[in-house]
C-alpha cells in the first residue's frame, strides 16, 4: 500500500497518513520501500516490548500467545525485581508498597473490583521502580499492559484468589523489611499463581509447552 492508499483508505490528511505510517515504522512493523510502497515487517522485526505494540496485539487476539510470552517474561523479571527491591528500595516506596499491597488484599476481599486493577498496575510498577534497577523500570509499560490483558481474557477485571492477595502483603513486607529472598520467593509464587489461573481459563501456547 502507497501513503495515498492509506490516506484514501482511511479518510485522513496526507500529514496525518504520514505521522501514522511513521510511528509504525519506528515500532519495526512497516517499512517503506522504493516502487513498492508500504511493506507490513514479519512480526519478528516487531518492537516486542513496545507497550502499544503489546496492547494491539492483545486487543486483536486476548487469547493468543502474546499474553502466554509476556507471563513468561514476569516469572523471569518480577522475582529479581522484587529482590532488588529489597536492598534498594527508598523509605517511601516501602511505605508505598505496604499501602497498596494492604488495599489491594482490602478490596479483594471485598470484591470491590472497580479501582483493584489500576492498584495492583501501581503495586507491579512500583516494585519494578523500586529496584532502581533502570532495565526492569523500563517494564513497567509493558506490565501495565499484562495486568489489563489478563482482564481482556475474560472481558471483566477478575481479583485473585485469596492466596495471591495475601502473596501480595508478603512481597510488599519482605520488602519493607529488605528481606530479599522472601521477596524473591513470594513473587514468584505470586507470578505462578497468575500463570495457572490462565491455563485454567484456556489459554495455551507459550505457558504449556
Amino acid at each position: 500500500m502507497t501513503l495515498e492508499g492509506v490516506q484514501s483508505r482511511y479518510g485522513i490528511s496526507r500529514t496525518l497518513a504520514r505521522d501514522c505510517v511513521r510511528a509504525l515504522e519506528s515500532l519495526g512493523m512497516v517499512e517503506p520501500r522504493r516502487r513498492v510502497g508500504i511493506v507490513v515487517r514479519p512480526r519478528e522485526s516487531w518492537s516486542a516490548l513496545a507497550p502499544q505494540v503489546v496492547r494491539w496485539q492483545l486487543d486483536v487476539d486476548p487469547q493468543g500467545p502474546k499474553l502466554g510470552a509476556l507471563t513468561e517474561l514476569r516469572t523471569a523479571i518480577e522475582p529479581v525485581a522484587a529482590a532488588a527491591a529489597a536492598r534498594r528500595a527508598t523509605e517511601r516506596q516501602r511505605s508505598a508498597l505496604l499501602t497498596l499491597a494492604t488495599s489491594i488484599r482490602s478490596k479483594g476481599t471485598t470484591g470491590m473490583v472497580a479501582s483493584y486493577l489500576e492498584e495492583d498496575i501501581a503495586f507491579h510498577s512500583l516494585v519494578l521502580k523500586a529496584s532502581h534497577n533502570d532495565t526492569f523500570e523500563a517494564l513497567t509499560g509493558v506490565i501495565a499492559e499484562v495486568l489489563s490483558g489478563r482482564a481482556r481474557l475474560t472481558g471483566q477485571v477478575q481479583v485473585p484468589v485469596a492466596e495471591a492477595l495475601e502473596l501480595h502483603v508478603r512481597v510488599a513486607r519482605a520488602i519493607a523489611t529488605g528481606d530479599a529472598a522472601t521477596a524473591e520467593t513470594s513473587m514468584r509464587e505470586l507470578v505462578a499463581e497468575v500463570r495457572q489461573v490462565l491455563l485454567d481459563r484456556g489459554l495455551r501456547g507459550f505457558l504449556d509447552t
